[in-house]
């Protein structure tokens, strides 16, 4: 292991220079998955990895590897990366800091002229937010073999309904590259946290040993529209009025399972959303988060038994289904120890930690040695324009990447595996 730092003023401007595309008045970014916008971030990085000597390929799906040729053309490559796409009302850092840390480890392999025994790749996968397409985590997913191609490039964009296949065409990013077969020795992704957990502890490191397990729902619940003056209270199949009961019995479920369980509804759809109809149906989304799969699946048993409950009470029907499913994942124990020496090496604060979001790195662990590293971001905020993260934590982060890269890439690490 070498105490090896990067260019942290070099990686502040990457990412600075970055968030020029789809900038927003508040300070955040708004690139959306196989936009415009998408389409000029991804053109840039492209642009740098070339810059810095990488040869470039793109998949089926549109996911981005950029090559630094090792030693031994015959090992497997240690790849580091996560994603571009951003939320709607997305920040500066979440996703993209893990790709241009990747690349910041490939310049600095430059700068020292130092040659690493097996190839490093830096990866920029598809869609990981599921903000314009869903499911998120779609481009590795179907990498790892999670979703076939033809489920991944009929994904409909959640308001337009346009596919995901047609418009990775449409700007240019259908590429050649077959799915699956491609040999990876370990995968590597570097992420701000995207909750308070390291600031409040005052830790520059989070050492990321596993990802929670989540659920997501989607349900439609149907009643009667109506007119708003002349029905009686007591005559209403008001579809909104057992929504909101649900809402709050969804809360309810995930205060009841604390202090680890997360449950959310982010989403909601009135119709006909008029000022004097009674609403006759609504559809909503539930996400349910836990780190034990028990505990997720005593969550789901609560969830459908309080929508039966309050649908019953007031003569609506409720559909429950569920969208989207993954188990907690733990990361490789080598890999997670990889970390563990590169920063007991750099000699910076850590502290072991969970993640509570899913990430692409959660998908390569079923095809590949994963770890994680977290850094802090200001007051825990994410998915937001005010997400902010200090130029030091960022540097410490792609330092602790750049020395657990090397430690894989020199030693070969367990025997890759396939996607």
């Amino acid at each position: 292991m070498r105490n090896l730092g990067i260019n942290g003023d070099r990686l502040w401007q990457s990412l600075m220079e970055m968030a020029k595309i789809g900038a927003t008045e508040k300070g955040g970014v708004c690139r959306l998955a196989l936009s415009d916008l998408d389409k000029a971030g991804r053109e840039l990085f492209i642009r740098w990895c070339e810059q810095a000597g990488c040869t470039v390929s793109v998949d089926r799906m549109g996911n981005i590897f950029a090559r630094r040729a090792g030693r031994n053309p015959k090992l497997a490559p240690v790849l580091a990366g996560s994603h571009l796409d951003t939320q709607p009302t997305g920040g500066r850092f979440d996703g993209v800091y893990g790709v241009l840390a990747g690349l910041e480890v490939i310049r600095t392999l430059n700068d020292l002229d130092y040659q690493t025994e097996a190839p490093v790749e830096v990866v920029c996968w598809t869609n990981e937010e599921g903000s314009r397409f869903s499911p998120p985590m779609v481009g590795s997913g179907v990498f790892a073999g999670v979703f076939d191609l033809a489920y991944g490039l009929e994904r409909p964009d959640n308001v337009s309904g346009v596919k995901l296949g047609a418009e990775l065409e449409r700007i240019g990013f259908s590429g050649p590259a077959p799915m699956g077969g491609r040999e990876v020795a370990a995968y590597f992704e570097a992420h701000i946290e995207q909750g308070p957990i390291l600031e409040d502890q005052q830790k520059p490191v989070g050492i990321v040993t596993g990802a929670q397990g989540q659920r997501w729902y989607e349900i439609t619940v149907t009643g009667q529209e109506a007119h708003a003056g002349p029905t009686p209270m007591r005559k209403r199949r008001d579809a909104l009025v057992g929504s909101a009961r649900m809402i709050d019995a969804v809360n309810r479920i995930g205060l009841a399972h604390s202090p680890h369980a997360c449950a959310t509804v982010g989403f909601v759809q009135v119709s006909p959303n008029s000022r004097n109809t009674i609403p006759g149906r609504v559809f909503f989304t539930v996400d349910f988060r836990h780190p034990e799969d028990a505990v997720l699946t005593q969550m789901d048993k609560e969830l459908r038994a309080a929508c039966a409950e309050v649908a019953g009470a007031i003569g609506l029907a409720a559909e429950v289904k569920e969208f989207w499913y993954f188990p907690p994942t733990p990361f490789d124990k080598s890999c997670v120890e990889s970390v563990r020496k590169a920063t007991e090496t750099l000699g910076y604060p850590h502290m072991d930690i969970i993640s509570g979001a899913g990430h692409d790195a959660v998908y390569m662990a079923r095809v590949a040695p994963t770890a994680m590293i977290f850094v802090p971001c200001v007051g825990g905020i994410s998915h937001n324009e005010i997400e902010d993260a200090k130029p030091e934590d960022l540097a410490m982060g792609c330092a602790v990447l750049l020395n657990a890269v090397l430690d894989r890439a020199n030693v070969g690490g367990d025997s890759p595996k396939k996607s």
